[in-house]
């Protein structure tokens, strides 16, 4: 008997939590067939098997948390099959897609019929597994709460939710994932005190706070900032309507600096004492997603022109806004920018995505009074912050690289015909 222990999933996270078995102890699996749904910091990813056989024991319930390296199941061994032939097993129902529910786990768009194909692929039944968790019949009367989704029901158990008493928002009255923390706070509320109000960390904002809390406890930051004069770019962006955006064109400015600077596109090997600087920039953007700030990376931007860095940043973008974005692009990013602008702020002190070195972030562009030749007139301008990781290189060095992207935005024809 063979069991595998839950691998790293290469987002620099040291536990998952089990959202449902595809699988059920007795049941056959073969090679690469998955057989699990963990929730990490940013994705529900899942997890196939490296084995062939017979489910002998899942070792954690839906809703638990698993250390990497820890056992996630134990298979009574076969014979290995070819990695291909699971490949209809793959296949499976999302349970609170099909409900529904518009909170999507995996990251695939949510419908409401069972026929439909999923980022490209088409919904089959799953062969020779059974499902984790019994699915409610479309019932005559509201006997019973409508839930199909084990982690809406993992979750309203955690925090003493009666689903009975929840009133379901989903196709048919299903109750979904955001009806439960609406019920959360409410039940929370009831065992405040007055004047206060509990509102539970869900997994993924538990995973956030100790994402940030490792960079701020291990990192020592430092923060530098530039006013810039953004007209000349603003009339760039203006005069061809159809054109790159303004982010594109900042980005490009970004990766430019990055080539002169390559210390900033780097990690830290806190181990060996090196610094570790890397040929190709994985440009991250951070996005305000469904489930929260994720950053996306934007593959290869290095090798991009400032049209494809526009095409690629939207796509990015969208997917991460739908909770669509792959776990490679969640975790690949090396240097990341930031647009807090469109929130209408001017500035921000961000906290760095370890285990990168360095995030650059871009203000709103607003008209400002401004001294341009020693005369005072109305321009574009904005504030640009730099927040470095101070192990790596001093201030001087950091100035340069922002002076390097601000003197980019303030003359922008001239850097482009470089470029």
């Amino acid at each position: 008997m063979a069991t595998f222990l839950l691998p790293d999933l290469g987002e620099g996270l040291t536990e998952a939590e089990v959202v449902r078995w595809l699988v059920a102890e007795g049941d056959t699996v073969t090679v690469d067939q998955s057989v699990v749904e963990v929730e990490t910091a940013k994705s529900v990813v899942e997890v196939p098997s490296p084995y062939a056989g017979r489910v002998e024991t899942l070792h954690a319930r839906p809703g638990a948390t698993v250390q990497v390296g820890k056992p996630l199941i134990s298979i009574a061994a076969a014979e290995r099959e070819p990695v291909s032939v699971a490949a209809a097993a793959k296949e499976a129902y999302r349970e609170e897609e099909r409900a529904g529910s518009g909170n999507v786990l995996i990251g695939y768009g949510t419908t409401g019929t069972t026929g439909a194909t999923t980022a490209g692929r088409t919904r089959r039944p799953r062969a020779n597994v059974r499902p984790a968790a019994p699915a409610f019949p479309a019932p005559a009367a509201r006997k019973v709460p409508l839930v199909v989704s084990p982690l809406v029901r993992n979750l309203a158990r955690a925090n003493g939710v009666d689903l009975r008493t929840v009133q379901g928002t989903g196709e048919s009255g299903v109750i979904t994932r955001a009806d439960v923390e609406r019920a959360c706070v409410t039940t929370a509320a009831a065992a405040s005190v007055p004047g206060e109000r509990r509102i539970p960390l869900s997994g993924f904002r538990r995973s956030v706070s100790a994402a940030l809390s490792r960079s701020r406890a291990e990192i020592p930051e430092a923060t530098v900032w530039v006013d810039v004069d953004a007209t000349k770019l603003w009339r760039l962006r203006e005069s061809v309507p159809a054109g790159p955006g303004l982010i594109a064109y900042v980005a490009r400015f970004v990766v430019a600096a990055l080539r002169e600077y390559p210390v900033f596109n780097a990690r830290l090997d806190t181990v060996r004492q090196e610094i570790v600087e890397l040929d190709r920039v994985d440009l991250g953007i951070a996005v305000q997603g469904a489930r929260g700030l994720v950053v996306p990376a934007v593959m290869d931007a290095g090798a991009m022109t400032t049209a494809r860095l526009d095409q690629e940043i939207r796509a990015v973008t969208a997917r991460a806004r739908e909770g669509r974005s792959t776990a490679q692009e969640l975790s690949a990013g090396t240097f990341t920018l930031n647009n807090y602008g469109a929130f209408r702020v001017d500035g921000s002190a961000a906290i760095i995505n370890h285990p990168q070195v360095a995030i650059l972030g871009l203000g709103r562009i607003i008209d400002r009074p401004w001294v341009v030749d020693g005369q005072l007139c109305v321009r574009k301008i904005a504030q640009m912050s730099f927040v470095f990781d101070h192990r790596v290189c001093d201030g001087g060095t950091a100035a340069g690289f922002m002076r390097s992207v601000a003197d980019a935005i303030e003359e922008p024809a001239s850097v482009i015909a470089r470029l």
